[in-house]
């Protein structure tokens, strides 16, 4: 089945950002001049979206705002709520009704890919073989505490490969660790995924974590990933969001060159 549809989880209150975000909404923070959230939405319709669905909450009325003018010729651009902070998995379950029994794609908004590669690579892996694809990256084993963490099955060590995924723990202790790679914000879901998320119990916050069901996928041997090299910016920190506005920025033919130049002068002084 062709997956036309991508869900855009967007309804956290982006405590990381205050003051900023008593305005605006960390999606919407700027890289340069057009929002985060603007980014995915493109990259939803290179992967062959026509339709967009941001989860965000009620108290985010500018994200309702600038969905309202964000959609196109090419793609319809909607918003449904998620009315308390139960995790991703339960913001991705708020879909349910809107999805029905269709193929999405999830697209985390604070992780900005360098182009759609990793993406159409996670569509035509599902349409393929109908399995759940998930977005992997190998990092310094120092780091992989910080994310959801993968063992996967025959891995060449190459770029790009496809993988099955045996078993996922979330952001392990350095003794649990079982791989040096670990999962990205791009995932092409089943609506199977969705009687998985149901099965979830609720961490000891009360939220329902997606990587509970991307176990349970993995242990019924249902879930591929892809090991991918894609440029890939994290902006869910200032710090993160910094770099790749200064990154993303020094790329564009307006603004890059005379960027360029002014860095240099700036720290050869």
């Amino acid at each position: 089945m062709a997956v036309r549809t991508a869900v855009i989880p967007a309804a956290g209150m982006g405590t990381r950002f205050l003051p900023a975000t008593r305005a605006t909404p960390k999606e919407l923070l700027p890289i340069y001049d057009t929002p985060a959230l603007q980014f995915v939405i493109d990259e939803a319709i290179e992967a062959g979206c026509d339709r967009v669905i941001v989860v965000t909450s009620r108290t985010k009325p500018s994200i309702e705002s600038y969905v309202a003018v964000a959609g196109t010729d090419k793609v319809a651009v909607s918003v449904v709520y998620q009315d308390a902070p139960l995790g991703l998995g339960h913001a991705v379950s708020c879909v349910r009704q809107v999805v029905g029994d269709e193929p999405f794609i999830v697209m985390l908004p604070d992780e900005i890919m360098g182009d759609a590669s990793l993406t159409k690579q996670l569509v035509a892996q599902f349409e393929t073989t109908g399995k759940s694809s998930i977005g992997l990256k190998r990092v310094a084993t120092a780091e992989v505490s910080s994310y959801g963490n993968v063992k996967v099955a025959d891995y060449s060590g190459g770029a790009e490969s496809a993988v099955e995924v045996l078993q996922v723990v979330e952001k392990p202790k350095p003794a649990d660790v079982v791989s040096d790679i670990v999962i990205i914000g791009r995932y092409v879901f089943a609506p199977i995924v969705f009687d998985k998320l149901d099965q979830v119990k609720p961490s000891a916050s009360s939220e329902i974590q997606l990587t509970d069901a991307l176990a349970m996928l993995a242990g019924e041997r249902s879930l591929i990933g892809i090991v991918s090299e894609v440029a890939r910016y994290d902006t869910g920190t200032p710090m993160g969001l910094l770099r790749a506005v200064i990154e993303i920025a020094l790329q564009r033919k307006d603004i890059g060159a005379p960027l360029s130049a002014w860095l240099r002068e700036k720290f050869s002084k």
